[in-house]
C-alpha cells in the first residue's frame, strides 16, 4: 500500500470509529519499524478484525465491498470462474447486475485478472473489495468429488485402529450406506469427467483417488487412509471377488448405471506395500460409435484400410501398446462393413459397445471360453468376417491365420510399438513366415494424442526454427502452390499450409472451464497404414527386420504415424508438443 493510500485508511478507521488516533499513531510507528504494511500490523496487532478493515479498505480506495461470509452462492454462478482459477487469483464470481458479473476479489486494482475473467466469462465485470476469509467461505462452496466423498464418509463409522479382517459382518459394514455413497461418488465423477480408468491408491498416511482422462492421469481427491478397506472391499463385492483375500491379485468387472448411461467396469486389484491398490475400466456401453474418418484417418491411409476390408479373405491387424485405440478402429470397421447379407461374428473380451447385426461373444476363460476355443466354435457358424479381440498366444495365431486362409475376413489386434512390428511379432508366435505373407492384407499402427478444445482454441504463429522442423518432417506432404484442388484434397487433411509459405499457423487451448483448463478435450488417431505387397512378401520370407520393413512401407507411400501427428496439429485439431510426447522422436 502507497503512502498515501495508507493514510486515507488511517483516516476512514478512525471516521467507522473501528480504532483511535493512538492506536492508528503506533500502529505506523510499527510498520515504520518493521517495515510491515500498515494492514498488516493492524491483523497482527488484532487491533481491528479482517472484515472492519477490508470495508475500510474499500471506502478508502473508492470499491465497492461485499462481505460473502454468510451468503450461499448459485453453483451456476460459481461456473464462470473455475475452482483452481478462483483459488489461484483469490477471485469469485457472486452475481448478476445490468449484463454484469459481479466478483468479489482480495485486489480489485488487478486490471490483469478482471480482463482474465472477463474473457473467460464472455461478459463484463464489477469487482468487488471482499476479504481473504470471505471468499475462501465461497471457494468451499464448489461442489467437487472431494467435497461430497467428505460428506458421505462423515458417517462412515469405522475408527482406525478397527481391523476390517476381524470383522465378523464385514459385507454389513462395506455395505454401509456411507461407504456405498462414496464409491458411486467416485464412479459418478469419473463418468461426469469421461474418464476412462479410475486409480484407488493407498499411500502411508492418505488414500488418493485418480481418474484418466484423455489419457493423461489427473489428482481428483485425497481420502483418509483408514477408510481404505472399506472402501476395497466394497469394490470387491461389487465385482464379485473374495473380500478376505489380500495377498494376491484379483480381476473381476461389473455394471452400473449413471446418468441412464450403462458403463460396464472392469476392476483389478492387486496388493502393494500399503494396502491394495484398484484400478477400474470405465466402458461406457451406451455411448455411439464413430466412424473411420471420426477417427482421424486421412487419404492414403484410408484407402488402404477401405481395400483391406474389401478383400473377401485375409487378415487386417490393428497394433499398438494398450490404451491405443485398437478396438475402437476395429469397432469402426465393423460398423462399415456391417451389412445384412454378411454374416459377422466376433469374440471379445470385454464387449465394449454392442452393434446391431453383429454376432458379439463374450470371453470367459473361467468357463474356458477363451479367444482360441471360442474361434474354433466360430468356424463351425458359417462367418464371412471374423473379429478376434487381440491374438495373445501361439493357438490363437494360428487359428486366425486358418480361418484367413479358408475363406474368411479376420480382423484383430496385436501390442507392438508401431506397424512394422507386427509381422517379427507373428514370426515369434511360431507363424510360419509364408503365412504371414499369404494371409495378411493391412496392417495399422496408432496412438491417440489429445484433441485442442474447440471453446478455447486460438492461434500463433510458429517460430522460425519450429517452421524449418515442421517443412523437413512433412514438407514433401505439403501442397504445393499451383495444385488442383482435386490434388489437394486427395491427400485427406484439410487447412494444410502452402510449402512455399514463409509462415506456419499453429493451434493450441488456452484453457476454459469446458476443458479443466487444460486446452485438450477427447482425443483422436494418428495413424500410419500398410498393405502387403510383392516387395514385403520378399522381405516377410526373408526374416526382414522391423527396420527394414518400415523403410519398405515408407517407399511405397505410407505417412508414419509422426508425420500424420504434425500434419493434424497443422490442420489444428492437436498440438506439436502432443505428438511429441506421444511418439518418440526418431
Amino acid at each position: 500500500m502507497e503512502v498515501k493510500e495508507e493514510k486515507k485508511l488511517g483516516e476512514v478507521l478512525i471516521q467507522l470509529k473501528l480504532i483511535t488516533e493512538e492506536q492508528l499513531k503506533l500502529s505506523k510507528v510499527e510498520s515504520a519499524k518493521t517495515g510491515k504494511r500498515l494492514v498488516d500490523v493492524l491483523i497482527d496487532t488484532k487491533i481491528v478484525s479482517h472484515e472492519n478493515l477490508t470495508k475500510a479498505m474499500a471506502i478508502s480506495l473508492e470499491v465497492p465491498y461485499i462481505d460473502l461470509n454468510k451468503t450461499i452462492i448459485d453453483p451456476n454462478i460459481l461456473k464462470n470462474i473455475p475452482k483452481e482459477l478462483a483459488k489461484k487469483y483469490m477471485t469469485v464470481p457472486f452475481g448478476y447486475a445490468n449484463g454484469s458479473l459481479n466478483i468479489a476479489m482480495i485486489d480489485p486494482n488487478n486490471v490483469q485478472v478482471i480482463e482474465f475473467v472477463e474473457k473467460k466469462s464472455g461478459m463484463s465485470v464489477t469487482p468487488y473489495l471482499a476479504s481473504e476469509d470471505s471468499i475462501k467461505k465461497v471457494i468451499s462452496q464448489y461442489q467437487d468429488a472431494s467435497r461430497e466423498l467428505t460428506d458421505a464418509l462423515q458417517g462412515v463409522n469405522i475408527e482406525p485402529s478397527i481391523d476390517l479382517d476381524k470383522v465378523e459382518n464385514i459385507s454389513e459394514v462395506v455395505q454401509d450406506a456411507p461407504v456405498t455413497r462414496a464409491v458411486n461418488t467416485i464412479l459418478e465423477y469419473a463418468a461426469k469427467e469421461k474418464a476412462s480408468d479410475i486409480h484407488i491408491e493407498a499411500r502411508e498416511k492418505s488414500i488418493k483417488v485418480r481418474y484418466r482422462i484423455d489419457g493423461v492421469l489427473h489428482e481428483a481427491m485425497t481420502l483418509p487412509v483408514h477408510i481404505h478397506a472399506a472402501l476395497v472391499s466394497r469394490v470387491k463385492i461389487l465385482a464379485n471377488l473374495k473380500i478376505d483375500e489380500h495377498r494376491l491379485p484379483q480381476d473381476g468387472r461389473f455394471g452400473v448405471r449413471i446418468e441412464d448411461k450403462e458403463i460396464d467396469i472392469r476392476v483389478s486389484i492387486t496388493p502393494t506395500m500399503y494396502g491394495e491398490k484398484v484400478v477400474m475400466r470405465l466402458l461406457d456401453k451406451s455411448g455411439g460409435l464413430i466412424t473411420l474418418e471420426e477417427l482421424g484417418l486421412r487419404g492414403n491411409s484410408f484407402r488402404l484400410i477401405e481395400a483391406g476390408t474389401r478383400r473377401p479373405h485375409g487378415m487386417v491387424l490393428s497394433t499398438g501398446p494398450t490404451g491405443s485405440g485398437k478396438s475402437t478402429t476395429l469397432y469402426a470397421l465393423l460398423n462399415k462393413i456391417n451389412k445384412p447379407d454378411i454374416n459377422i461374428t466376433t469374440l471379445e473380451d470385454p464387449v465394449e459397445y454392442q452393434i446391431d447385426g453383429v454376432n458379439q461373444i463374450q470371453v470367459n476363460s473361467s468357463l474356458g471360453l477363451t479367444f482360441a476355443s471360442g474361434l474354433r466354435s466360430i468356424l463351425r457358424q458359417d462367418p464371412d468376417v471374423i473379429m478376434v479381440g487381440e491374438i495373445r498366444d501361439t493357438e490363437t495365431a494360428e487359428l486366425a491365420i486358418q480361418s484367413a486362409l479358408t475363406g474368411h475376413t479376420v480382423l484383430s489386434t496385436l501390442h507392438t510399438n508401431n506397424a512394422a512390428g507386427v509381422l517379427p511379432r507373428l514370426l515369434d508366435m511360431n507363424v510360419e513366415p509364408f503365412l504371414i505373407a499369404s494371409t495378411v492384407n493391412t496392417v495399422i499402427g496408432q496412438r491417440l494424442v489429445r484433441r485442442i478444445c474447440s471453446k478455447c482454441k486460438k492461434t500463433h504463429e510458429a517460430s522460425p526454427a519450429l517452421t524449418e522442423a515442421i517443412k523437413k518432417a512433412v514438407g514433401y506432404l505439403l501442397p504445393k502452390k499451383g495444385m488442383t484442388k482435386e490434388e489437394i484434397d486427395k491427400r485427406g487433411y484439410q487447412n494444410l499450409p502452402f510449402f512455399e509459405d514463409e509462415k506456419i499457423t499453429l493451434y493450441e487451448g488456452e484453457g476454459c472451464d469446458e476443458c479443466h483448463n487444460t486446452g485438450y478435450q477427447g482425443r483422436l488417431g494418428i495413424f500410419e497404414v500398410f498393405g502387403i505387397t510383392n516387395e514385403m512378401e520378399k522381405l516377410i520370407l526373408n526374416h526382414a527386420a522391423p527396420s527394414e520393413i518400415q523403410e519398405q512401407a515408407v517407399k511405397e507411400g505410407m505417412v508414419t504415424m509422426r508425420e500424420d501427428g504434425f500434419l493434424k496439429a497443422l490442420e489444428g485439431l492437436t498440438t506439436v508438443n502432443e505428438v511429441i510426447s506421444r511418439i518418440t522422436a526418431e
